[in-house]
């Protein structure tokens, strides 16, 4: 015991939960900075309305994360709390946990194995390790010593910890408990990854440093107007609203930040079996023996139903009840077959000896006679080269003919054929008494690809996404799978043979290349990749607990297509982000533009406090929010993943903030000039007309930054039906401020009469506006190359600005 240890895992969580909370956002830190800075200046109202904002963020975020920290938890799970042993020559019931080295245990149906244990009595023994390797077909184990080494897969006479004996018993020593397990691998190796930074947080963090340049630069309470307190909400809110989304079609996404990542992602790397395949196996292929084809469809196999089906349904342990397979997964695809060709034969012979399958003779037999008929008759399936050898005989139409050597080289080079093509092969017989059976033909099986990822797979390729597939199958199955990807016109990287160790280092290779990587798969074999990975993505049915608290993201529906609709989400919510921050800051750029323009050139205020007070609500409210709920472009999946170097605020972005504060001041300051007096007095007329000028200019600043690359009539007016809304409750909103007396007061406006005498300001705001969101659409849709003139001047300006 002092050598081992207990048998048992130990989750070390040592973070505190404080820390958590205070790592969730990198703009807190500045958010919290200019709140100081509004108590110290007294603006209070400012200073809880960003305490507020931080609260609700960092909450929200909190309560995700913590939720989905549960990985190593869920492993221990998988560790049965009680076992038979045998101590002393008596047979033991003892808690899993006090297992050591040298313990003999025994093996029984429905038993969880406590250990890793080397096998020394094994009866017909099979084992679930679909958890442990991913393979749906039960692992048949030997007692027989093993020459030289092997992978998980072909260490027939060791069991593992974890997984489950679905047939037989057995009974074996112990050699490896708690983290010197294999299983214990898996635990080590999840403990020591971290889950990355995603890269939105990354984006953020780089646009949290240049939001603190950017305010430094600027002295006192104008800080508080220059940083956009509303954009940790307008993120939050975004991501929110992008995992409901994601959920009403079937994803369930953990972690907030997961869903733009996939924006970014280049790589998806598969587990095969239950993510790009049914993990249903299902047949495909028979072959009779003298030579006749079918495929697929039960309209063909019907043609076999006096041959092949009878042999594969009495030959058979399983039972299919309420569509699910209660024994081998090889056998139920043998009884789905019959039920697709409407066969039901089973019941019409009478069971009189079984010869069941070891894993030395690689074959099963039944010795049955017909309802009311006297004769035996013996029905075989197994490995071709096993089955063959009892077989005098083949059918040829129905009648026997002598087996020639021909017919059987024959025989041999279809089951070679349809071995190549990744198919488990089963060869059938039948006749009166083994060493004089004739021999029926070959069956072909496999886990087939699932419905729809073909479509996914194509069109994430054709999107820019390179598509691996990471499977713990032989080489043959491996190579049919990468020849399936072949027939779908795309490129599949396939890995075969591989283990938890191997899917690691193959996610870190690919990250390290500089690739953002996806992982897909259900067992708890790809825990430990789906945990290192960019984005882990488990199913929700086929998938093991382990796999998906390890994951980020769940398909509930096993839906491989559903990641091309979280990948069209990702996209479009970065792009949304940006539309915000485009908005605000050309928002804040021009309110603090035209103050400092007035005090420079010694002119009267344009904007009264008041008056700013209201564009701040319309730059952090409605029209604000509602630009991070814009549907996603049409076109958005067909663009390749967005690089993680691009920063939010870069210089495409800088140039267009710059031109919409350019259209706003300019429209703003002819207001201004046209409605002062000779004696440069400040009017209520003259602040009013100012006030709605450039309240009208946000409005339609907000407008164009629905979208980066398209104008406003491309993109549809009545596709954001949120913007639209809060749009007109912002015009009501300032025509009371003009119209009602009493906010008449409080904002130091005056009546302007009827519309037709606002004297063109609407108008000129709408010209302007438009001009301004042309000229950040061409050419092609992109700003102006860096040697165009305009941007020669703001190249240093804007390289500050950009780090």
């Amino acid at each position: 015991r002092l050598v081992h240890g207990w048998n048992e895992f130990v989750a070390d969580n040592t973070e505190p939960v404080w820390k958590k909370y205070l790592d969730q956002n990198p703009l807190i830190l500045l958010l919290l900075a200019s709140a100081l800075v509004s108590v110290l200046t007294k603006n209070y109202e400012d200073a809880i309305s960003i305490a507020m904002a931080v609260l609700i963020v960092v909450t929200v975020a909190f309560i995700q994360e913590y939720r989905s920290e549960k990985s190593l938890e869920e492993l221990t799970k998988l560790v049965p709390p009680e076992c038979n042993c045998i101590r002393e020559g008596k047979l033991q019931h003892l808690l899993a946990r006090d297992l050591v080295p040298g313990d003999i245990v025994s093996l029984s149906i429905g038993d969880r194995i406590p250990a890793d244990i080397r096998l020394t009595e094994v009866t017909d023994l099979l084992v679930d390790e679909s958890s442990f390797t991913g393979e749906a077909e039960p692992s048949s184990k030997t007692d027989t010593p093993l020459t030289g080494a092997g992978d998980l897969t072909t260490l027939s006479n060791i069991v593992f910890m974890g997984t489950l004996v679905q047939y037989g018993k057995g009974q074996g020593v112990v050699i490896g408990t708690g983290e010197r397990s294999q299983f214990g691998e898996v635990f080590k190796m999840m403990q020591a990854e971290e889950t990355p930074k995603t890269p939105l947080q990354k984006s953020m963090d780089k646009l949290g440093k240049q939001l603190t340049l950017f305010s430094f630069g600027i002295i006192g309470g104008l800080a508080v107007a220059a940083i956009p307190e509303g954009l940790p909400i307008v993120v939050t809110v975004t991501l929110v609203l992008g995992v409901l989304r994601m959920a009403r079609k079937r994803v369930i996404v953990k972690k907030l930040p997961i869903v733009e990542t996939l924006g970014c992602c280049n790589v998806i790397c598969s587990d095969k079996t239950g993510t790009l395949t049914a993990n249903e196996m299902t047949v495909t292929q028979l072959v009779t023996s003298d030579g006749l084809h079918a495929e697929v469809s039960p309209c063909e196999f019907i043609r076999f139903r006096s041959r092949l089906c009878p042999a594969g349904c009495v030959a058979n342990n399983a039972i299919i009840r309420k569509n699910a397979v209660m024994g081998q997964p090889t056998e139920g695809a043998l009884m789905a077959l019959a039920m697709k060709v409407g066969l039901d034969i089973k019941d019409s012979y009478m069971r009189k000896k079984e010869i069941p399958f070891s894993s030395e003779q690689k074959w099963m037999a039944v010795q049955c006679s017909p309802k009311n008929e006297q004769e035996d008759i013996y029905f075989m399936k197994g490995a071709f080269e096993e089955v063959i050898r009892y077989c005098t005989m083949y059918n040829h139409g129905g009648i026997p003919l002598p087996l020639t050597p021909q017919q059987r080289a024959f025989c041999q080079q279809e089951e070679k054929r349809m071995g190549s093509l990744g198919l488990r092969v089963l060869a059938l017989a039948s006749g009166p008494e083994l060493g004089k059976l004739t021999f029926l033909g070959l069956i072909g099986i496999i886990d087939p690809p699932r419905a729809g990822v073909e479509e996914a797979v194509h069109v994430l390729s054709d999107s820019g996404l390179s598509v691996k597939m990471i499977t713990g199958d032989a080489l043959e199955t491996a190579l049919a799978i990468g020849n399936q990807g072949m027939r779908w016109r795309v490129r599949v990287s396939v890995f075969f043979r591989t283990s938890p160790k191997h899917k690691l280092k193959i996610i870190k290779a690919l990250q390290e290349s500089g690739a953002i990587v996806a992982m897909t798969g259900d067992g708890v074999n790809d825990a430990v990749a789906l945990k290192s990975a960019d984005i882990g993505i488990a199913m929700g049915q086929t998938g093991t607990d382990v796999s998906k608290e390890a994951a980020n993201m769940i398909l509930v529906d096993d839906d491989f297509s559903a990641i091309m609709n979280a990948v069209e989400e990702g996209k479009g919510i970065f792009h949304n982000i940006k539309n915000f921050v485009r908005f605000q800051l050309s928002t804040s750029i021009s309110a603090l533009s035209l103050i400092t323009l007035s005090t420079v050139c010694n002119l009267p205020s344009p904007l009264n406090a008041m008056q700013i007070l209201w564009i701040n609500i319309i730059m952090d409210g409605p029209p604000a929010q509602s630009l991070g709920v814009e549907p996603v472009d049409r076109d958005t999946l067909r663009q390749p993943p967005r690089n993680i170097k691009d920063v939010i605020l870069g210089r495409a972005l800088i140039l267009k903030i710059l031109l919409s504060a350019a259209a706003i001041i300019s429209g703003t300051l002819f207001i201004f000039w046209k409605e002062m007096p000779e004696d440069k007095a400040s009017t209520p007329r003259t602040t009013t007309m100012t006030f709605t000028c450039f309240v009208l200019f946000d409005l339609f600043n907000a407008l164009t930054c629905r979208s980066q690359t398209k104008l406003i009539f491309e993109i549809g007016f009545l596709r954001n039906r949120t913007f639209l809304y809060s749009v007109l409750g912002s015009v009501l909103g300032q025509l009371a401020v003009i119209y009602l007396p009493p906010l008449q007061k409080v904002f130091q406006t005056e009546n302007l009469g009827a519309l037709g005498e606002w004297e063109g300001s609407p108008g000129t705001a709408a010209v302007l506006a438009a001009r301004a969101g042309q000229l950040q659409t061409f050419p092609g849709r992109e700003v102006p190359a860096w040697g165009h003139p305009v941007c020669k001047g703001l190249g240093s300006f804007l390289d500050i600005c950009t780090g």
